[in-house]
């Protein structure tokens, strides 16, 4: 069974009162309040899409019920399937990864291969100058990559290099779990040669660590819409030994965009429609024009 790369657009994705009662009763209820925490609307989107991503291929492709599906998070805060009674061939082995940021919400899965998925989209800095964001990320990346951001051109073009690299260094931490204390200067990145753009996967882009280059790992690039950089992390899993070092003979998948009725097709219902719930969302719509309208006040 192949690799799932699935997308979905979160940013354009304005749910209806009924749309977002039902996503909001087919996630787990802790997953359901944790949601329902966030300040702003973008947020909540983003973290529902991604939980009905996760559901959707442990439904799909481990072939759980949707009712049965339990999900947790490492004490580093990887997802991972917690029901011991859902062990099958099906669902070993399976690794799985999710992010969100920006206009998309994208997941990232194999079998058999450690998984990290990571999006980050160009913006400028908000409350300074592009050399002093970089000032103060300094010690986020080694002299080599630094060079090759400053090399890129204008500040957006800098600032596009910036995140290219800062989304490859989180695949890689998001894929061996191993959270903020990861010193990020041990991953050094050295580019494909060739282009990314949309539509296209690039995996010909290698990772130093502590300055050896690894030879089993793997690394996909793509763009998403606009400036939105996707890196996926693949590499050998502690938990499948029979499987090798990640084959690099079949070419990359491309990442598939999901509509919100496909998230919900396999979806089952969890517990009773909360209408409180829709308007606490629509408060949470309400509050960037609302922060707009007294900054200009």
């Amino acid at each position: 069974m192949g690799g799932v790369r699935w997308a979905f657009r979160c940013g354009s994705w304005t749910p209806s009162r009924s749309e977002w009662l039902l996503a909001a009763r087919c996630v787990q209820r802790e997953e359901k309040e944790r949601i329902g925490q966030f300040m702003f609307a973008k947020d909540a989107k983003s973290a529902m899409a991604g939980r009905l991503l996760l559901r959707r291929l442990v439904c799909d492709r481990m072939g759980v019920p949707w009712s049965d599906i339990r999900l947790e998070r490492s004490p580093r805060g990887k997802p991972y399937l917690a029901n011991p009674a859902c062990s099958s061939p099906e669902t070993m082995g399976w690794s799985f990864n999710i992010s969100h940021q920006g206009d998309y919400a994208v997941l990232a899965a194999e079998q058999g291969l450690q998984v990290g998925v990571d999006v980050m989209k160009t913006t400028m800095p908000g409350s300074t100058s592009v050399p002093e964001f970089f000032r103060i990320m300094t010690r986020q990346f080694t002299d080599y990559e630094w060079s090759v951001i400053r090399r890129a051109g204008s500040e957006w073009e800098q600032l596009t290099m910036f995140y290219r690299h800062w989304a490859l260094k989180e695949s890689f931490i998001k894929a061996i779990g191993t959270g903020l204390g990861f010193n990020l200067q041990r991953a050094e990145f050295h580019l494909s040669p060739e282009p990314i753009a949309e539509g296209k996967v690039c995996r010909r882009t290698t990772m130093h660590l502590d300055e050896e280059e690894e030879e089993v790992w793997a690394f996909e690039e793509t763009v998403l819409g606009k400036d939105h950089h996707v890196a996926v992390a693949l590499g050998p899993s502690h938990t499948v030994r029979s499987v090798p070092p990640p084959a690099l003979t079949d070419p990359p998948p491309s990442f598939t965009f999901l509509s919100f009725s496909d998230l919900i097709s396999m979806a089952t219902p969890l517990f009773e429609e909360d209408s409180a719930y829709w308007e606490n969302f629509q408060k949470k719509a309400e509050a960037p024009e609302r922060q707009r309208l007294i900054a200009t006040a």
